[in-house]
C-alpha cells in the first residue's frame, strides 16, 4: 500500500476547513433514543449498561461526588463511541489526537482539584507531605507530590492515546501484511486475515476498557477531593 502509515490519524479536512469537529460530534447522534413508554431491546439494553456503569463508578462517591454522576456517564458514551467509530474503514479517531485528550482531561482533573482545595484544604495539602516524613526530605517530597499531582492529566490523556494509536497501527500493519500475501503466498493469506479478525475484536474491547478506565481514573481524582 502506498498510503503513509499515519495518515489515518491526520485531521481531515473538508475544502480547506478542518472537520474534526463535525466527526466529534457524529458520535452522539448514532445513540438511540426513544419517546415511547416501552423501550425495545436495543434501549433497554443501553439503559442497562448506562445504569450498571453509574453504580460501578459513583459507589464510592458522597453526596457532593455523584453531582458529577451525568458528566461522567457522558464523557464515557463519548470516548467509546468515538473509539468504535475509528475502527470503521476510512473513518478518524479523534482520540488518536494528544490535543484533544488533554483537553478532557485537564478540565475535569483540573475542577476535581480545584473542588478539593475549597471543600478540603487540609487534606488537599496534606498529600503534599505523609505523616512522619522526616525533616530533611520535606522539600524533596513537597517537590515530587507536586509533580505527581500535575502529571496527572498528561498521564490520562497519553494512555488514552498510547493505547488507541497502537492498536489501529498494529490493524494497518496486519491488514497490509494480509493483502501483500494475498499475491504472494495465498495459502498463508486466511491464516494472516483470521489474526486481522482477532484483533479487530480485541480492539473493540479495548476501545470499551479505554473509555471506562479514562472515566474512572476521573472518577478516582474526584472522589481523593471530596
Amino acid at each position: 500500500m502506498n498510503e503513509n502509515l499515519f495518515a489515518s490519524f491526520i485531521a481531515p479536512t473538508i475544502l480547506g476547513l478542518p472537520a474534526a469537529v463535525l466527526i466529534i460530534l457524529l458520535p452522539p447522534l448514532l445513540i438511540p433514543t426513544s419517546k415511547y413508554l416501552i423501550n425495545n431491546r436495543l434501549i433497554t439494553t443501553q439503559q442497562w449498561l448506562i445504569k450498571l456503569t453509574s453504580k460501578q463508578m459513583m459507589t464510592m462517591h458522597n453526596t457532593k461526588g455523584r453531582t458529577w454522576s451525568l458528566m461522567l456517564v457522558s464523557l464515557i458514551i463519548f470516548i467509546a463511541t468515538t473509539n468504535l467509530l475509528g475502527l470503521l474503514p476510512y473513518s478518524f479517531t479523534p482520540t488518536t489526537q494528544l490535543s484533544m485528550n488533554l483537553a478532557m482531561a485537564i478540565p475535569l482533573w483540573a475542577g476535581a482539584v480545584i473542588m478539593g482545595f475549597r471543600s478540603k484544604i487540609k487534606n488537599a495539602l496534606a498529600h503534599f507531605l505523609p505523616q512522619g516524613t522526616p525533616t530533611p526530605l520535606i522539600p524533596m517530597l513537597v517537590i515530587i507530590e507536586t509533580i505527581s499531582l500535575l502529571i496527572q492529566p498528561m498521564a490520562l490523556a497519553v494512555r488514552l492515546t498510547a493505547n488507541i494509536t497502537a492498536g489501529h497501527l498494529l490493524m494497518h500493519l496486519i491488514g497490509s501484511a494480509t493483502l501483500a500475501m494475498s499475491t504472494i503466498n495465498l495459502p498463508s493469506t486466511p491464516i494472516i486475515f483470521t489474526i486481522l479478525i482477532l484483533l479487530t475484536i480485541l480492539e473493540i474491547a479495548v476501545a470499551l476498557i479505554q473509555a471506562y478506565v479514562f472515566t474512572l481514573l476521573v472518577s478516582l481524582y474526584l472522589h481523593d477531593n471530596t
